[in-house]
């Protein structure tokens, strides 16, 4: 299998020309964007889209949420950050048009997923990727080098102060204090936790023995909170704390730490998250339209940040009539286009699709049609 080439940052979306009209006439303010999310009538959509799931896609769908209802007003995006898990299982029995989650569907929720999406059931079409933090609150230290076993160790307990002599060796110089680590976890079912543990237990298997997970295991102790703003929160207010979170959530207060990848420590960045997805490839098995990425966690290749996160948005291939047809694909391709990603990007902090990736999601929302 071939790797994917999917560009380095400066490579953003594009959508294939003229695939749906403009729709509202815009200013180069991020509100007035959104244009390319009109239906190929040339008519602006209306109606009302139902959303739930990553809280990690918090601000950037913010964002979006503002220009498609700028260019469409006559339509509205709800969308609910409940968890990557929760908006799973909203797409599957039917509650939500569509999810955001930070992990594709896993191969029992493609079945489960045809009784409510037809035959051909749901495909996952990346729309977000960003990298994520080992965010501490460590007063008058913002800066840290570890590396996977380390990280490992301290979620699991292992490290009990921030002076430990595993931080201490990989941090010569910097004066680390007598301090209590308290670990903290996502409480929900989280696509965030899910790449997170799927890093730790490819990169560090001796220590994290537990199988990477949404659900975080109840065997460690340790603080927790409800989705990304609910653990940034617990970090914030407590010294010593740490946690694992979307780098567009992590407040100036806290530290965020390098990661060690090869022989270098790589610093988090957008950039640094779009060479990890370069360095992937395409999930085999998978039908045709779906876009579900295996992230290679364990690359020693310069310049990648391995605790990456693709977030998507689940579609059904087919929705009950022409006027919900007509507004998924008008949202999705928004979303996906050139303005979408960079108006996310501006708002969260997030890598941009590269062309070729944004090309074949544009194909992917173009599949989906009216159930026969």
């Amino acid at each position: 299998m071939k790797a994917l080439r999917l560009g380095r940052l400066s490579a953003v979306a594009v959508v294939a020309a003229g695939a749906l009209a403009l729709s509202a006439c815009g200013s180069d303010n991020a509100t007035s964007t959104g244009q390319s999310s009109a239906a190929a009538s040339g008519k602006a959509v209306t109606g009302t889209l139902t959303g739930i799931g990553s809280s990690a896609q918090g601000a950037a769908m913010d964002a979006w949420k503002t220009a498609f209802a700028s260019a469409n007003q006559g339509a509205t995006v709800q969308y609910s950050p409940d968890g990557s898990g929760a908006g799973r299982k909203a797409l599957i029995d039917g509650s939500a048009q569509f999810a955001g989650s930070d992990a594709y569907l896993k191969d029992d929720e493609m079945t489960a997923a045809k009784a409510k999406c037809g035959p051909d059931g749901a495909i996952n079409v990346p729309v977000y990727i960003s990298p994520i933090a080992v965010a501490f609150n460590l007063p008058g230290i913002t800066d840290l080098k570890l590396d996977a076993d380390t990280i490992a160790k301290i979620f699991r307990g292992q490290v009990a102060t921030w002076n430990d002599p595993a931080i201490a060796a990989l941090n010569p110089g910097v004066s680390l204090p007598d301090l209590k680590v308290t670990p903290v976890n996502r409480s929900d079912d989280s696509g965030t936790t899910t790449n997170f543990t799927e890093y730790l237990s490819a990169t560090a298997p001796s220590i994290w023995t537990d199988k990477p997970s949404g659900n975080w295991p109840s065997s460690l102790k340790g603080e927790n909170a409800k989705g990304t703003s609910g653990v940034v929160k617990t970090v914030s207010d407590t010294a010593g704390a740490v946690t694992y979170a979307d780098d567009s959530a992590v407040s100036g207060k806290l530290g965020t730490a390098q990661v060690k990848v090869g022989d270098n420590f790589v610093k988090i960045s957008a950039e640094a998250a779009a060479k990890a997805v370069e360095v992937s490839k395409p999930v085999e098995g998978r039908p045709a339209n779906d876009l579900s990425i295996k992230l290679d966690r364990t690359t020693k290749e310069a310049g990648v940040y391995p605790i990456v996160l693709v977030s998507y948005h689940v579609l059904c291939t087919t929705y009950a009539d022409q006027k919900t047809v007509d507004l998924v694909k008008a949202w999705e391709t928004y979303v996906v286009s050139e303005q979408g990603q960079k108006d996310a990007a501006a708002s969260a902090k997030s890598a941009p699709l590269s062309s070729s990736l944004a090309g074949k999601a544009k194909t992917a929302i173009d599949s989906v049609k009216v159930k026969s």
